[in-house]
């Protein structure tokens, strides 16, 4: 991957972190520059969030070095944590307190200057002037989210970690949520994500696919699927779930996966995959056509390759 270094936030070489006698993450190198968003994919447990702790600082790891914005992680991660945001999976905030408490706090621990009107300012930002007095535990899932992400953002971090920041919200909240994420990146700030939602990998600029603590792949979201190399044919028709029973026992083809209404057959040898289908392509019941391999396909093969694996 090649990266401006210059404008690195995070260069990190060969991470590793131990639990007791587990070992969470292997030997991870990973480059995050200026302005991207970043986005990690894997299954849970798969050692997604113990790499970004590491990564930011957060977390000190066993072996490795690295920066994260010019500090060192093993020694500096103090300096680090205070130009870092962070964005949990679930809401982390004070219920008992109102909204303009729980930002006064939160700007209080992190020793922001006048207060009041960085206060003011994020509230007017984010909309949240109708509900500054509302207790925060009273606010529906939206209104948490915008309330979580303004805490995340009082001090003005350089970098923003988002935990899973669309799990439990509705499309309208995820759409105003990323036209937040995409207007802070064209400020120049860097979003360091973890999501199992392929809305939200797909906005970002790079992706690292994790699992059982490695980092198997990580690039442009383009250049994983082709490397990945899936070739797809997409099956529409009437009896799929008995078609998928069929294909899915058939040498040659690797994946079925079904969408909607239609079945997506894969294969990473395009002949094989082809010989393989080929007996059920003149069949009158369904309609065959070859098609580009999604994301979400190539995420659901690397989960089974890996499962296949361990």
């Amino acid at each position: 991957m090649n990266v401006d270094e210059s404008r690195l936030i995070i260069n990190v070489k060969n991470l590793s972190k131990k639990f007791k006698n587990s070992t969470a993450v292997y030997d991870v190198s990973l480059k995050v520059g200026y302005g991207e968003i970043f986005g990690f994919i894997g299954p849970n447990g798969a050692g997604k969030t113990t790499t970004i702790r590491m990564l930011c600082g957060l977390l000190t790891p066993d072996t490795g070095s690295g920066t994260c914005l010019g500090y060192d992680v093993l020694t500096n991660s103090a300096a680090i944590k205070q130009h870092i945001g962070y964005l949990p999976q679930f809401f982390g905030l004070y219920k008992q307190l109102t909204v303009y408490e729980n930002l006064l706090l939160v700007a209080e621990l992190y020793g922001v200057i006048n207060r009041k009107s960085k206060i003011k300012t994020i509230i007017d930002q984010f909309g949240l002037n109708s509900r500054k007095d509302q207790l925060s535990g009273s606010l529906s899932g939206g209104w948490k989210q915008r309330l979580s992400l303004a805490a995340a953002l009082i001090h003005d971090p350089f970098l923003l970690i988002l935990d899973e920041p669309t799990a439990s919200v509705d499309p309208k909240t995820r759409r105003d949520f990323w036209e937040i994420i995409q207007n802070l990146c064209t400020q120049g700030m860097t979003i360091l994500l973890s999501s199992h939602n392929m809305d939200d990998i797909q906005r970002c600029h790079q992706i690292a696919y994790i699992s059982s603590g490695r980092l198997l792949m990580h690039g442009k979201i383009n250049d994983i699927i082709n490397e990945v190399n899936l070739t797809t044919w997409k099956v529409m028709g009437e009896n799929l779930m008995l078609l998928s029973a069929q294909l899915q026992k058939t040498p040659g083809i690797d994946q079925v996966v079904t969408f909607y209404n239609t079945l997506h057959v894969s294969g990473q040898n395009e002949t094989e995959l082809y010989n393989a289908i080929k007996p059920y392509l003149e069949n009158q019941n369904f309609k065959w056509e070859m098609t580009q391999a999604t994301l979400e396909e190539v995420f659901i093969f690397l989960s089974k390759k890996a499962r296949t694996v361990e």
